[in-house]
């Protein structure tokens, strides 16, 4: 993935902080938050790659939570776009964060997102995918 914006690391799709709301009892951010921010992420992904269609999750593969992620932590959520099928966008979201104290980045995070286009009765409908950056 050389040369990729994953790689890169200089336009996150997404990022924020997370509040003690988002905690479980451990005190670390719940990786449930963490996923349905990564499915925002790499629906910002697809929509950049392919135009503005309805995309609907359906598959997150290959997830991996390396580190936990602390209340005040700035989280990034960095994204590419793996492939383009017909009907279908496969991207990939890397989440780094920024420690709140100590400033260091960590990868906590990664995962593959699927999603298919649908059509205003939620059926598959063709991508007219833009060249992959």
């Amino acid at each position: 993935m050389e040369g990729s914006r994953v790689q890169d690391r200089t336009d996150p799709a997404l990022r924020i902080t997370l509040l003690p709301k988002d905690t479980n009892r451990h005190g670390t951010i719940f990786g449930g938050i963490i996923l349905s921010h990564i499915d925002l992420a790499a629906a910002i992904e697809a929509r950049r790659t392919c135009g503005p269609l309805n995309f609907v999750t359906v598959a997150m593969d290959k997830v991996v939570f390396h580190k936990p992620v602390f209340v005040g932590d700035l989280v990034s959520f960095y994204t590419e776009t793996v492939r383009v099928g017909k009907t279908s966008v496969t991207t990939k979201c890397v989440v780094e964060a920024t420690r709140f104290d100590s400033q260091e980045t960590v990868p906590v995070t990664e995962a593959e997102v699927v999603f298919v286009a649908v059509d205003e009765n939620r059926k598959p409908t063709p991508i007219l995918a833009r060249k992959i950056p």
